[in-house]
């Protein structure tokens, strides 16, 4: 099952002003603060990755793959999401763990 376009919506919603973007990927949504990937939307559920500030914002009972597959993250009970200043705590300080993304290498062009 695919997720919403709606549930993206509101889910970036809920994080606004945050610097956040959503970027779709094979029907769901990779959600990215700062830039850095910080989370997963699937089956309209919202999945943050799991660092060692997780701990302070959920319990290791939420913790479920988000596709089959994938290692565990933190699903985000659906009305938490309605909790914006508690939602962009845990985004931002979420990201701040992670690290920045890898710098894009320049491309070259081939001369024939």
């Amino acid at each position: 099952m695919a997720t919403k376009k709606e549930t993206v919506a509101a889910i970036l919603d809920s994080l606004a002003p945050l610097p956040m973007r959503a970027r779709a990927m094979f029907g769901e949504y990779g959600l990215y603060c700062d830039e850095r990937f910080t989370a997963l939307i699937c089956n309209d559920t919202l999945y943050v990755k799991p660092t060692a500030i997780a701990a302070e914002f959920l319990a290791d009972s939420h913790l479920a793959p988000p596709y089959d597959g994938a290692k565990d993250h933190y699903a985000v009970p659906a009305d938490r999401l309605d909790d914006r200043e508690w939602l962009q705590a845990f985004i931002t300080r979420t990201a701040a763990e992670l690290p920045p993304p890898k710098p894009k290498k320049a491309k070259t062009k081939k001369t024939p």
